[in-house]
């Protein structure tokens, strides 16, 4: 009779366990469920703070400047930033990374969006969310001085070693024009730069305006201005989660206040005054 009881005892416990369970795990669901209905904008105003991701060493776009003998993060895309924030009523933080991780990091929640002259390709388009395009910029090479002159068309530089920034439009660019092994993909632009004057590379594709900064920086290279190449893909934008409609129409709306102002410009003057 003891063991009876002691098994009945036993047995209800179970049953009252699994029931316990299987309730913990109802509340669990519950909250992943509301978790996942929450949009990337609430998201955003309940922890009051807006987190972007760049890679800056891209000027005018983002890059690191001393002021008052700090080290900041400067740039257009920054301001863009800023204003955003300010138009939400929340905090700004930036973090600094890899271009070619950047949209890894907003897959895994790290960031909220990605500020970083960032072109929507179709392949992208598949991972992120998209604004508008807020600005539009052609292509140049650079070569070393001398070199500019012979240059005026793609055909001109096949056989040559060419220097892309990892995971960017150009990179993309350079792949479609030229063969792999020709092909030198580095993090940072001040890299290849470097890797030319070093005679590493035989010429570096960039955006006009990263060009010229780099060519005002940099003795001993020059601009190709003969041979325009053009985005295929149509310009600048800025990244978010997918399925972001409420957040995405927020920075649409902060992009076309800006534009109507002319304060792009603006910030893209300003931004060329800081490089050194």
């Amino acid at each position: 009779m003891k063991n009876g009881i002691i098994k009945k005892l036993i047995a209800f416990v179970a049953v009252s366990t699994i029931a316990i369970s299987m309730v913990g795990c109802g509340s669990n669901a519950k909250k992943e469920s509301t978790s996942s209905n929450t949009s990337a904008l609430d998201t955003i105003k309940s922890k009051g703070k807006l987190v972007i991701g760049t890679s800056a060493d891209y000027p005018p776009y983002e890059f690191h400047k001393e002021i008052d003998g700090k080290d900041q993060i400067v740039g257009f895309d920054i301001e863009i930033a800023k204003q955003l924030a300010k138009d939400l009523g929340v905090e700004l933080e930036i973090k600094d990374m890899a271009f070619d991780g950047l949209l890894v990091a907003l897959q895994a929640d790290k960031i909220d969006m990605v500020f970083a002259g960032m072109t929507p390709t179709d392949e992208r388009k598949q991972n992120a969310d998209f604004s508008e395009i807020y600005y539009t910029a052609t292509h140049r090479f650079i070569v070393r001085s001398g070199d500019e002159t012979s240059i005026t068309k793609i055909e001109d530089l096949k056989g040559k070693k060419i220097g892309v920034q990892k995971g960017s439009i150009q990179e993309g660019i350079a792949k479609d024009n030229f063969d792999a092994a020709n092909i030198k993909s580095l993090d940072k632009v001040t890299d290849l730069v470097l890797d030319l004057k070093n005679n590493k590379v035989d010429a570096v594709l960039a955006e006009l305006p990263v060009a010229q900064i780099n060519v005002q920086k940099n003795q001993g290279i020059a601009i190709v201005d003969k041979l325009e190449v053009k985005d295929p893909d149509g310009g600048t934008a800025i990244a978010m989660k997918k399925n972001s409609p409420e957040l995405l129409a927020e920075v649409n709306k902060t992009i076309k206040n800006l534009k109507d102002q002319n304060k792009i410009e603006q910030f893209i003057i300003e931004a060329n005054k800081l490089v050194d």
